[in-house]
């Protein structure tokens, strides 16, 4: 790629443009449309509330390890690749959810391979390629991504809640695995890079080049000071988990990882169980995620705005908006009160998303941020696998799920009290 002049658009701008389509299709399929497909797979193949919730665990389960793997990687090749593979299972797999007949195909389809295909396209190697091309506008390029995401459980959630209704719910999977791939595979070989912004004669942010250079490692360092305005420093795997921030990081991200799948599965079945119709209860569970989209672009204009010691303090307080919705809602058992919790959640959830990438990216830099965000992945899995799954059972068990929801409740508060605690990291020199 030659280096862009004058007015024409930064290239990491259409980076950001095609993740954020990618999620939009996706996940709306894969993250919010399960609440959609839970109850019509399950009646229509014999399965209760755990079992059908353990497809979705396999998909996090494989997560952790696939995006240790999806990591490395990228780091080591770029993203582009292992997104256009990723994007080519998930749309063949999806597809193939027309034809399956019992548990292990189910298991085997949605579990294994459409969870593969989601994990390895849309997760880590998305964020990598994002965090690459922008450090001082990175929040509200992750931001962006992240919208579109969130636009997919308003627009795409009842969307496939409609499908469901008109063409059933085989058909709609169908149609989501072929528009997938005829739209997403385009999108990838045009619009993504395997490399850093240097690489192309460019710096982050789309930073001019004051003197032109053919020495690729000049400008590298060129990009390196420039990370360095920012308080950012480059980490290796090795020397961040070094640093307390790296597991304590971890220990709180655990919780959202805990509660957002479970919400995501079971939010629709949740209230379908109050009397509420399928499509109202996709647009319940569209509001929620709607009340999230502003707020993952303010996640991200305070990420760029705010300096790095203090982007903790804003993620504790995205996580007891959280806190406060559930809450509310667990003291007050009303259908009024389920609004209340799902715009607070919301809202809050939207800050976080944001912020949760934003802080790793910040305290670690861009030299290995794949890997480091792939390990932290591996040990983030086995709470978002075990969440869902725990949630049905409980339903199963007692025909409620509030008994989840408390304790949902109480470990988000007890998260965003540990959040503060969680200081940048020394430089590396000093860490070893």
């Amino acid at each position: 790629m030659e280096k862009k002049k004058g007015s024409e658009i930064f290239f990491g701008w259409w980076t950001v443009l095609a993740s954020g389509l990618l999620c939009l299709w996706g996940f709306g399929y894969y993250s919010y449309g399960i609440s959609a497909l839970f109850k019509p797979i399950a009646s229509d193949l014999g399965f209760n509330r755990a079992n059908t919730s353990i497809a979705a665990g396999i998909g996090r389960f494989e997560g952790g390890f696939e995006a240790l793997f999806a990591g490395w990687i990228t780091d080591r090749f770029g993203p582009k690749w292992i997104v256009f593979c990723g994007i080519l299972v998930a749309s063949i797999s999806l597809s193939c959810m027309y034809f399956i007949n019992s548990y292990w195909s189910f298991l085997v389809v949605w579990g294994v391979l459409f969870g593969t295909g989601i994990n390895v396209a849309l997760a880590i190697p998305l964020d990598t390629a994002i965090t690459n091309w922008f450090v001082k506008k990175r929040g509200v390029a992750l931001s962006i991504k992240w919208m579109f995401s969130g636009i997919s459980g308003v627009i795409i959630l009842p969307l496939i809640a409609w499908l469901i209704t008109m063409v059933g719910w085989r058909s709609s999977c169908i149609i989501g695995g072929l528009v997938f791939g005829v739209v997403g595979l385009p999108l990838v070989l045009f619009l993504l890079k395997s490399h850093r912004p240097e690489y192309y004669g460019l710096l982050p942010d789309g930073v001019k080049v004051e003197e032109e250079t053919a020495d690729q490692s000049t400008l590298i360092n060129r990009g390196i000071e420039y990370a360095a305005e920012v308080q950012e420093m480059e980490f290796t795997l090795k020397q961040a988990m070094k640093t307390p921030a790296f597991w304590l990081l971890i220990l709180v991200q655990a919780v959202y990882g805990l509660v957002a799948p479970a919400i995501n599965v079971h939010c629709i079945p949740f209230l379908t169980d109050q009397g509420i119709s399928p499509l109202t209860a996709a647009s319940m569970m569209a509001l929620m995620i709607g009340a999230s989209i502003p707020a993952r672009y303010v996640g991200g204009f305070i990420a760029d705005r705010i300096e790095i010691g203090q982007m903790r303090k804003f993620l504790a307080l995205a996580y007891w908006m959280q806190t406060l919705g559930m809450g509310l809602y667990m003291l007050h058992q009303t259908k009024f009160m389920i609004f209340v919790w799902f715009i607070l959640y919301g809202f809050g959830m939207g800050v976080g998303i944001t912020l949760n990438t934003s802080v790793r990216a910040r305290y670690f830099g861009r030299k290995a941020f794949g890997t480091i965000q792939g390990t932290a992945s591996l040990f983030l899995t086995p709470v978002g696998v075990a969440a869902p799954i725990y949630a049905g059972w409980v339903f199963d068990t007692t025909g409620s799920y509030i008994s989840a929801f408390w304790l949902f409740t109480v470990l988000l508060a007890v998260s965003s009290a540990i959040l503060p605690f969680v200081r940048p990291p020394k430089p590396p020199e000093v860490t070893g």
